[in-house]
């Protein structure tokens, strides 16, 4: 477990001796869950339950345009969706039992996608995203729901670069570790968008990628949610224990 130290003195008669705290670090991760466009935090909860009996602080929420917004979707753009990620990040980043240095951000579809454009934004550690999806950054301001499905398909089945893509251009600079997790049978985000992806963590400390067998996009068959689920939890898990436990470096960080 990490521990936190502190220098004391010791007065003992007309000496001064020095002397060191030692003590847990009780800070803990934080994990955040963004969910897909048309989804809700409530799939998210469950998940999030099981994480935080890890020692985690999770947040769950529903972006504008869904859950008790639904009303406002026709007109709710990437960018509004974006400031409510923003919105949350901070939130979850100013509870007072997080380690600022150690925040996850799971994003599913729509979630991934913007997930990835926040680790620009805002200090990420671990990145877990689930069938990520993929935007052209024209159009930015323009409704959500007025985007043309057609030509997004086309442009999901395109190889891209960094360069070509916001999203891409974000996970290119990302340094820390990253979790992908495919739908082997998705009908909206196809193998190639996935290698996109992978293609773009240049940079990334660690990279996992799994493929849920048998699996459509929304993950519709209890035994595909469970396997998302253990997976998830797995990789959480491991990253989490890599975090208190550190290397054995005497600076404690990990190689």
């Amino acid at each position: 477990m990490a521990t936190r130290s502190e220098s004391v003195e010791l007065p003992v008669e007309d000496q001064r001796l020095a002397g060191t705290f030692l003590s847990p670090d009780t800070r803990m991760p934080g994990l955040l869950f963004v969910h897909g466009w048309g989804g809700s935090q409530e799939r998210d909860l469950k998940r999030a339950r099981g994480i935080a009996g890890l020692g985690c602080v999770c947040l769950t929420f529903d972006m504008r345009g869904h859950g008790g917004t639904l009303a406002q979707q026709q007109g709710v753009t990437r960018e509004d969706n974006l400031h409510d990620l923003i919105a949350a990040y901070d939130l979850l980043a100013r509870h007072p039992a997080i380690d600022r240095d150690a925040i996850a951000v799971v994003g599913s579809s729509y979630g991934g996608y913007l997930a990835s454009i926040l680790t620009s934004l805002r200090p990420v550690k671990w990145l877990a995203l689930r069938v990520p999806a993929l935007y052209r950054d024209a159009e930015w301001s323009r409704p959500k729901r007025e985007l043309d499905r057609q030509d997004l398909q086309l442009y999901r089945n395109s190889p891209l670069t960094p360069a070509d893509n916001r999203a891409l251009g974000a996970c290119a600079a990302f340094r820390g570790d990253v979790l992908l997790v495919e739908s082997e049978n998705d009908q909206l985000i196809p193998h190639t968008t996935l290698m996109n992806y992978r293609s773009a963590f240049v940079r990334a400390h660690s990279l996992t990628h799994r493929i849920i067998d048998g699996a459509d996009h929304a993950l519709s068959g209890e035994l595909c949610q469970q396997a998302y689920t253990s997976i998830l939890v797995h990789w959480v898990t491991e990253m989490v224990f890599k975090s208190r436990v550190g290397s054995l470096s005497p600076e404690g960080r990990g190689s």
